[in-house]
């Protein structure tokens, strides 16, 4: 992928289906004649919002992920990824599951997610010859595993006598399960909801909740998204993310509410006191984010572009100062990206201590904006311009 002004510029579904399918015919010697892809996905605003039954707000990125193959009668899957940083073996096979003989996780890594989506998928299923082949970052924060389990879904759905099914969040629940049971990543909805549901030219607001879901508009050419990926990954994650989990959980009880969703920034301010402060904090940042997300789509669906950027610099200083998860380099990609003109507003992006930065901005200062944040970020990052991108789908190959 060659950079151009440097923004790196994003492979094609048709060039992962060619590679893909180079691959296929040398391992398996014929040419593949089905395949899926599924989507990565940033989220605009609402972060640590989902385990608290709150709102959140992604969108599909045009990074996808391919499967390509065919049917086959022997009963066993052997599937191929081209991945270069996959751990070994980048081959796989395993037999179809049965009532007696389900699947189990094991090694490769990669292949759990593979095998977890073909131990819950919900039609018939039949073996198969498969290569993967993906645009999406691995370990950047925009949902490489669930781009994989929904095109792996998805390519099952494509030999299924019966078709694609018609519940879609049977589909992401399905490959959701499939995350915690395989890869054992206890992972929230938003990631498989907008791999599955995502619409082009449109956002998904989702209610963690109620588990329902709302598509708005967010297809203004004038107006792109900039993904900037720090490349820096803090080994603090595996450790700090169910801290905050608990903290979360505490700061819930002591309001006597079952979620920090039901809670108000009045009620937090007046126990504060009784509470511990980072803790306190915790809760701030939870309940004003929630608050931010509705807030923010309401100004989406007006085009009010200046009042959604501010929203996302609030969410950024949130994250940073009560819910502790930045780090210097992200901080530094959002300090720089929102100095230049015709940048509404930039954030951190999902767990924290690393990974990526999204940006909205007016589609005229993106090569400005790329410059300005390369000169003043004292890594080596990585630009993607992106738009509200389409959900999972079969591909017909030529």
């Amino acid at each position: 992928m060659m950079a151009e002004g440097g923004v790196t510029k994003i492979k094609s579904i048709q060039d992962l289906v060619q590679d893909a399918s180079r691959v296929f015919e040398e391992k398996f010697g014929s040419k593949p004649g089905v395949a899926a892809c599924a989507p990565g996905r940033i989220n605009l605003i609402g972060e640590h919002t989902d385990y608290n039954d709150g709102w959140v707000f992604p969108m599909a990125l045009p990074h996808v992920t391919v499967l390509v193959g065919n049917k086959t009668s022997t009963g066993v899957c052997r599937v191929v990824t081209t991945a270069q940083n996959a751990d070994e073996p980048k081959t796989v096979e395993f037999n179809l599951p049965t009532a007696d003989k389900p699947l189990e996780p094991g090694q490769p890594a990669w292949a759990n997610y593979v095998k977890g989506v073909v131990q819950c998928y919900k039609g018939t299923l039949s073996s198969f010859d498969a290569v993967i082949a993906s645009a999406v970052p691995l370990g950047g924060g925009v949902s490489s595993s669930a781009s994989l389990e929904v095109a792996t879904y998805t390519f099952l759905e494509a030999m299924d006598p019966n078709g694609p099914t018609k519940d879609l969040k049977e589909k992401a629940l399905a490959c959701q399960k499939a995350e915690h049971e395989f890869p054992k990543m206890p992972c929230g909805i938003m990631d498989q909801f907008i791999s599955v549901m995502a619409e082009e030219g449109h956002a998904l607001l989702i209610d963690c909740r109620s588990m329902e879901s709302k598509l708005v508009p967010l297809a203004d050419p004038k107006v792109v998204v900039l993904l900037t990926n720090s490349n820096v990954r803090h080994e603090l994650t595996g450790s700090e993310y169910p801290t905050r989990r608990r903290q979360c959980e505490e700061g819930a009880a002591g309001l006597g509410k079952k979620s920090l969703r039901d809670a108000t920034m009045e009620e937090l301010r007046a126990a504060e006191a009784s509470f511990d402060k980072d803790v306190f904090r915790r809760a701030k940042h939870v309940i004003s984010e929630i608050k931010r997300t509705v807030d923010g789509v309401e100004a989406l669906e007006k085009m009010d572009y200046v009042t959604f950027g501010k929203l996302m610099v609030e969410s950024h200083n949130s994250l940073r100062d009560d819910y502790e998860v930045s780090c210097p380099e992200l901080d530094q990609l959002v300090e720089a990206a929102v100095a230049v003109d015709g940048v509404y507003g930039s954030r951190m992006m999902g767990g924290g201590f690393g990974g990526c930065t999204v940006t909205l901005l007016r589609k005229d200062v993106v090569e400005k904006t790329v410059a300005y944040m390369k000169e003043k970020y004292t890594g080596t990052a990585t630009f993607y311009v992106t738009a509200a991108s389409k959900g999972a789908q079969i591909l017909t190959l030529q």
